[in-house]
């Protein structure tokens, strides 16, 4: 954070000394983090836990909020799933398939604009 200290007038001048000094009051009472972290791994020690047990690997203090669920489709992530036989074929070009899931092809929706009919373009 930036501050523009030449824009301030006095009073707001005189108001951000003291909150700074104030600040430095607060921050010259703490131990140092080391000193900290060795007084809460020898009251873990003490107490029979470790650090991973009570706040996990992150080391936050506040347990990770679990994810919401979703509605609908699930996540495909990590799944693998078989190839789906296709079902259209494009007469112009035999190896433009398309299953029927998902999104039209192209060539598919430019045939289909043109007034032709899905059936059409049917594997037998």
């Amino acid at each position: 954070m930036s501050l523009n200290i030449d824009n301030l007038n006095p009073q707001e001048l005189a108001a951000l000394i003291k909150r700074a000094n104030s600040r430095r009051k607060v921050l010259s009472k703490r131990k140092p983090a080391s000193q900290a972290k060795a007084a809460v791994a020898k009251a873990l020690k003490a107490s029979g836990w470790t650090f991973e047990e009570l706040f996990g690997k992150t080391g936050g203090a506040v347990a990770p909020a679990l994810p919401k669920a979703k509605k609908g489709r699930k996540s495909l992530k990590g799944r693998v799933l078989g190839k789906v036989a296709a079902k259209y074929r494009n007469p112009a070009n035999p190896s433009e398939e398309w299953s029927g899931r998902g999104r039209q092809p192209r060539w598919l929706a430019a045939e289909t604009a043109k007034g032709r009919a899905l059936e059409e373009f049917l594997i037998k």
